[in-house]
């Protein structure tokens, strides 16, 4: 199975210049935990999830209002390409110790694909649920 038979399509996005307060209500709105930052044209710029929300703006006491997503979100951002296979995304999203990640097509986001996703999808509900393992126990740690 491929990551386009069960990504979302319907993907949520920010600009690098709107603010936190804003990016906040849209994660809260929609009920995700991370947005992809995207320049007009869907080119993926970073991603911003709620912890970097938590840990870089109100942790840090700075004004969620006035502070832009660009100065909080992570540039380095993993993604995979519709065509991916998703045992692999599995692994890859285990491996780096991530939820969620965007699907890639040319530099633009076309999708997300969460470990929900992958759970639901029933061809690797193992994968699924070990990768969800591996990362809670690595946050536990931390």
């Amino acid at each position: 199975m491929l990551v386009n038979e069960i990504m979302n399509n319907s993907v949520i996005s920010v600009a690098p210049d709107e603010s936190v307060a804003y990016t906040s209500r849209l994660l809260y709105r929609h009920n995700i935990g991370s947005v992809p930052v995207c320049t007009s044209d869907g080119t993926l710029k970073g991603i911003v999830t709620d912890r970097d929300i938590v840990l870089r703006v109100v942790a840090a006491d700075n004004d969620p209002h006035s502070t832009p997503v660009s100065e909080i979100m992570s540039h380095s951002v993993i993604t995979v390409e519709p065509d991916a296979d998703v045992k692999r995304v599995s692994k890859l999203m285990s491996v780096s110790q991530v939820r969620r990640l965007p699907v890639v097509n040319d530099g633009k986001v076309v999708g997300m694909v969460s470990l929900g996703d992958l759970a639901q999808s029933r061809c690797c509900d193992m994968e699924a649920s070990e990768a969800l393992s591996e990362i809670s126990m690595n946050v536990k740690k931390k």
